[in-house]
């Protein structure tokens, strides 16, 4: 895996992968940037919950489980000094469907956090995260 982050003006940047997708990043205006994209630590973020929403919904899918939605919310602290990493991530999922049974859904969740999420199992080296789950019955 490949990717490439060019910078543009500013603290403006371009992020692109190996996949050919692009993103742009900028800075918070006050670190001179001009709040043109997604922060750099916010990438990491989304790159968490995106990991772990796709297990997720792989997981249920094998488990024959007919989910409609699912959405990922996460929150998370960081450090007050310098390298301000993350210290505290609670991702919360809200899962829609048809029956859902709760225990393969937490099953789903434990299994992403402990197991197959490499971006969680990155993060958790410098970060307590927690996780919890709700089922939306449609």
């Amino acid at each position: 895996m490949k990717c490439r982050v060019k910078w543009l003006d500013h603290m403006s940047f371009v992020g692109e992968s190996d996949s050919g997708h692009s993103v742009v990043m900028d800075g918070a205006p006050e670190a001179g940037g001009r709040d043109l994209g997604v922060r750099p630590m916010e990438m990491l973020l989304l790159g968490l919950g995106g990991c772990t929403a796709f297990d997720v919904v792989s997981i249920l899918h094998k488990s024959r489980q007919q989910i409609a939605d699912c959405e990922v919310i996460i929150e998370a602290e960081r450090a007050a000094e310098i390298p301000r990493v993350f210290t505290k991530i609670h991702v919360h999922f809200i899962v829609s469907g048809k029956a859902l049974d709760p225990g393969k859904v937490g099953k789903a969740v434990t299994l992403s956090a402990d197991k197959y999420c490499s971006a969680s199992k990155m993060l958790e080296q410098a970060a307590e995260i927690t996780h919890d789950f709700e089922i939306v019955n449609l």
